[in-house]
């Protein structure tokens, strides 16, 4: 099961899966402020089977669309239980699109969260890689270079097959590893 103990225990004790600090770029032009809404957009795909992120992706493109997700924060669910925001508990797919806001500028480590399958952007750099069916686990820390405050793209593509769920961000902007809190996505509606 997953906790932010030992996601930090095993980033300590595992070799980063990104070797080179990545350069974001910030959404050209920001976007409008009155046009944003909390959390992030998300369309939802439900295949017969889906055991990679290839599978997710061919499911995906007869996606519908969702209620929005808050943020980035499903902690790990009860089997059983609806995965994010969709109607179903097992073998979804998403396609989660939006802004994350970074406050201040400089080097900061950013970590994904899934179980299952996920690849996620930051600023048109790939910060996520984790493919298959696996545990509650993290992707691996991602040094990212943010060279100006505002607004970021983020997109993830997700999949989760059976049992339970999780989806979640982990950042360090200058506190330590912790979870990316809600307030700082938003989506255009």
């Amino acid at each position: 099961m997953y906790t932010r103990a030992l996601t930090i225990a095993t980033l300590l004790a595992a070799t980063s899966a990104f070797a080179q600090p990545l350069t974001l770029t910030p959404a050209d032009p920001q976007p409008d402020g009155a046009k944003l809404r909390p959390g992030l957009a998300v369309s939802y795909a439900y295949p017969d089977d889906v055991r990679t992120l290839e599978d997710a992706n061919s499911a995906l493109s007869s996606a519908q669309p969702g209620p929005a997700l808050r943020g980035l924060s499903y902690e790990p669910n009860n089997e059983g239980d609806l995965t994010l925001t969709s109607r179903k508990a097992t073998k979804v797919a998403a396609a989660i699109s939006g802004f994350i806001r970074f406050d201040d500028v400089g080097t900061f480590e950013v970590d994904m969260v899934s179980n299952d399958g996920i690849v996620a952007s930051i600023g048109g750099q790939q910060v996520g890689l984790y493919d298959g069916v696996h545990a509650c686990e993290p992707a691996g820390v991602q040094e990212v270079v943010v060279p100006e405050v505002g607004w970021y793209a983020i997109d993830i593509t997700y999949f989760q097959r059976k049992g339970g769920a999780c989806l979640a961000m982990d950042w360090n902007v200058g506190g330590g590893m912790e979870p990316v809190p809600d307030d700082v996505f938003a989506h255009i509606k």
